[in-house]
């Protein structure tokens, strides 16, 4: 997916989305990765027309992982400019939130819609699986949140 900016100079525009930090009571965060792709991340995507950064957050943590939050349990994070992770030479903009508490027992992620895998990391010491890599966007959030308490 390319976007042009409006004058039409054929630039490409960031492709915008929406990411959800969800932590462990012991600070490991929620990962995931999506069917046919090698890039961990955070649950998120692509906002839907006219959807608001928050909307999309809730909706792609809906549909990537059966999770459903209250808006107001959400903290906006900040944005982040990076290179995409599955779209070769384009830049992201995100937009994060993290949930302000740790997930429930009864809250427990399934992968689901296109999501093949979950894992839960450490933003101190991010490791994803043998063959497997992180994205940009993880890895510039966890740079933040390793100074951060997470709740």
């Amino acid at each position: 997916m390319q976007n042009s900016v409006p004058d039409g100079s054929g630039t490409p525009q960031p492709i915008e989305v929406a990411a959800v930090v969800l932590y462990r009571p012991n600070g490991e965060v929620l990962t995931v990765r999506k069917a046919g792709t090698s890039m961990f991340m955070f649950p998120g995507g692509k906002h839907q027309p006219g959807e608001a950064a928050l909307d999309t957050a809730l909706r792609e943590l809906a549909e990537e992982t059966g999770l459903s939050v209250p808006p107001q349990d959400l903290e906006h994070l900040g944005a982040w400019e990076t290179p995409a992770a599955n779209e070769d030479g384009h830049q992201l903009h995100s937009e994060v939130f993290a949930l302000l508490r740790p997930l429930a027992r009864n809250e427990v992620p399934t992968p689901d819609a296109e999501i093949e895998e979950l894992v839960w990391m450490d933003p101190a010491a991010p490791q994803a699986p043998a063959g497997q890599g992180i994205a940009p966007l993880l890895l510039a959030v966890f740079d933040q949140l390793r100074n951060r308490r997470p709740f």
